[in-house]
């Protein structure tokens, strides 16, 4: 056993954990937030996706001893109160949802692209995506979730720097 303080979505938590305890174990079955999905159990999936520390990091492949001392952040942790994050509201908008079961993988590793690239390209969410697998949908709505979603979470005063070519406005306007 290993005595452990870590803060959890905002909450300081000192628990005693085996050594060889994953984190992804410690949040669902010790914290009992089940939002932070285990799926392969081997990081393939992505679908265990939370932040450690601000960056994502799959829980399924770090020990909780290793999260001694961090700050993480789980899907449960995004919202604030009753108002989603304004990833999950896009996800929701653009139905880049089927089953559900890798949408919180996907949304937390969305939120940690964006917070790196404010507006990133087409290309640029299909390789940090690379490791969330997603069994039910073509990935389309995915991306447009994830270029909604780094719109909303610009502040308005910053609008986006990007390549992507916009409507041609008609004539006269």
């Amino acid at each position: 056993m290993v005595r452990v303080q870590i803060r959890v979505n905002g909450q300081a938590i000192e628990r005693d954990v085996a050594d060889h305890q994953l984190l992804l174990s410690f949040l669902r079955d010790d914290l009992g937030l089940t939002g932070t999905h285990s799926g392969c159990d081997t990081s393939h999936c992505g679908c265990c996706t939370v932040h450690l520390n601000g960056a994502a990091v799959k829980a399924c492949s770090i020990l909780t001893a290793q999260a001694h001392g961090a700050a993480v952040v789980t899907i449960e942790g995004l919202a604030q109160g009753n108002r989603l994050h304004p990833m999950q509201e896009a996800f929701s908008s653009c139905h880049a949802l089927q089953c559900g079961f890798c949408t919180p993988g996907m949304i937390m590793a969305s939120v940690a692209l964006v917070r790196e690239n404010a507006a990133p390209s087409s290309e640029a969410i299909i390789e940090a995506l690379e490791g969330n697998l997603c069994r039910c949908t073509g990935y389309v709505n995915i991306v447009k979730a994830v270029k909604d979603g780094a719109r909303r979470m610009r502040p308005a005063a910053q609008p986006a720097d990007t390549n992507e070519s916009s409507p041609v406005p008609a004539r006269g306007s």
